[in-house]
């Protein structure tokens, strides 16, 4: 339950009974007042009770980790997540015994899932929230692998004096691509196409 509308003698009153429904404290929700209430003559005729509708706040952080814990779970593999939040950047560190069922072939499992998470938090939020999941430093590996990668195609782009195309790249992944290659005096780099074929174009200068 998100939210509940609760009713009182008074307004403090009213948010008690809202707050021991929702099993929450006050720093955890948004509170209205409906209607302050009314005590009546003599504290009976006429009376009207407060009305407050109490509102659990959504944490991001909360939000992506149960989603991810849950999707893992419903694959068959159950993870531990660490999770370090820098303002709207969320980093989240998965581990796990079957962890490579969730990294996939070339990482198009994990990057699959790290999508399907930020639209879940950012589905009903007002700000924009990025997320970055890792599983046992993948992502270091990855970016090993494609420096690498972007050094030899660089290479050959040279030795051929042709246009060397990649396969098709999440942005982050193409970012480490032209980052690598940015100051390189021999080519140039170039992203074509759209997502989610979007890859990077080397060309000779």
């Amino acid at each position: 339950m998100r939210e509940m509308t609760a009713t009182g003698n008074t307004a403090e009153e009213a948010v008690q009974s809202a707050l021991e429904q929702l099993q929450t404290s006050r720093d955890q929700v948004n509170i209205e007042v409906i209607d302050e209430g009314k005590k009546g003559f003599f504290g009976v005729f006429g009376t009207k009770p407060a009305i407050v509708k109490v509102s659990i706040m959504k944490d991001p952080v909360q939000d992506a980790e149960s989603f991810i814990i849950q999707v893992a779970e419903q694959m068959g593999s159950p993870v531990q997540v660490k999770t370090e939040a820098k303002g709207r950047d969320i980093s989240i560190e998965l581990s796990g015994d079957k962890i490579a069922m969730l990294i996939g072939k070339r990482g198009q499992t994990l990057n699959s899932l790290q999508y399907l998470a930020q639209l879940a938090i950012n589905r009903e939020s007002d700000q924009f929230y990025t997320i970055m999941l890792d599983a046992e430093g993948y992502r270091a590996r990855r970016q090993e692998t494609l420096e690498t990668l972007a050094n030899r195609l660089a290479d050959k782009a040279i030795r051929t004096n042709d246009v060397v195309k990649l396969e098709p790249m999440p942005s982050y992944e193409r970012k480490i691509i032209h980052a690598k290659l940015q100051n390189h005096q021999k080519v140039e780099t170039d992203s074509a196409g759209k997502d989610p074929k979007r890859h990077i174009i080397i060309r000779p200068i």
